[in-house]
């Protein structure tokens, strides 16, 4: 098995709401804000490749929108997904499963494209199976007035109508190696894959914790739909992250890439921070 970073280009969103009740003062020491209190995230997403099977973890937010849409988001950076798959040695062909941890726009946007006629919508990985649980596909098709804009259909129903959405209905392994583990506090039904690689377990964060900077038990989005579930999803998941000497791996950190845990006076907190090419 190898792993490939995939970076998918930078975004960013509004500080307060990616920190929830944390103050400003104390959130902006470790990850800080622009003038208009805008932070740049990374859209880090994960190739699993593994004999004849490629994984691609998350798709970014892709190019389709127009670019009123995307200029909400302040996409920067020199990385696009194309980009990065051909970098690592791939192309969307190549790909066989796309695993979506959850349905909001940043993290599936990529999956669809224009169809060559630009009338439509199509899978953007032609040879690909998508993969989301069935919880967070049927949130995402019912959603309500707060998490709707999250989901735009046009990122959901060409998947659905292609027949190659797949559902997760349970935790468990998906494939060998890969492991499902399911969270509902940031939204219902968000897949947390865990893989093990070289002896260790990385664990791809999603919106679990999409930062180095979330760490901290009250480091919780605002855009969580019941950020008292994740403050409970967090607890359990930073005791046994620590028990098992992980490797998390950030899909929205710009700074870091990969980190391990330690137990503290203060609580679990990072204790090294590092590239997943590094590990041995």
């Amino acid at each position: 098995m190898k792993l490939f970073p995939i970076h998918a280009g930078n975004f960013k969103l509004d500080g307060g709401a990616m920190f929830g009740v944390v103050p400003k003062s104390l959130w902006q020491k470790q990850y800080p804000a622009d003038e208009n209190n805008l932070c740049n995230w990374a859209l880090r997403c994960l190739l699993v490749v593994d004999g004849d099977r490629k994984i691609l973890i998350d798709a970014g937010i892709g190019e389709k929108q127009d670019s009123k849409y995307l200029g909400h988001f302040h996409i920067n950076g020199p990385h696009s997904l194309q980009k990065s798959l051909n970098d690592a040695g791939f192309g969307f062909e190549d790909i066989t499963d796309v695993l979506l941890t959850h349905l909001h726009f940043d993290h599936c946007g990529g999956a669809v494209k224009w169809n060559d006629a630009r009338t439509g919508f199509e899978p953007a990985f032609p040879n690909a199976c998508y993969w989301v649980s069935r919880s967070q596909f049927d949130w995402a098709m019912n959603s309500n007035d707060r998490e709707k804009p999250s989901y735009p259909k046009e990122n959901i129903l060409p998947l659905s109508e292609s027949g190659r959405l797949k559902f997760i209905e349970k935790e468990g392994e998906l494939f060998p190696g890969l492991q499902i583990r399911i969270y509902d506090g940031h939204t219902r039904g968000q897949i947390i894959p865990h893989i093990n690689y070289r002896g260790k377990t990385v664990v791809f964060m999603g919106d679990l914790l999409p930062s180095a900077a979330h760490v901290p038990l009250p480091y919780i989005m605002a855009y969580d739909v019941d950020p008292m579930k994740t403050l409970e999803e967090k607890k359990i998941f930073l005791k046994e992250a620590v028990e098992n000497d992980a490797i998390l791996f950030f899909e929205h950190d710009a700074f870091h890439e990969c980190a391990t845990l330690i137990q503290t006076e203060k609580g679990i907190r990072i204790k090294e921070t590092f590239d997943l090419t590094t590990i041995g």
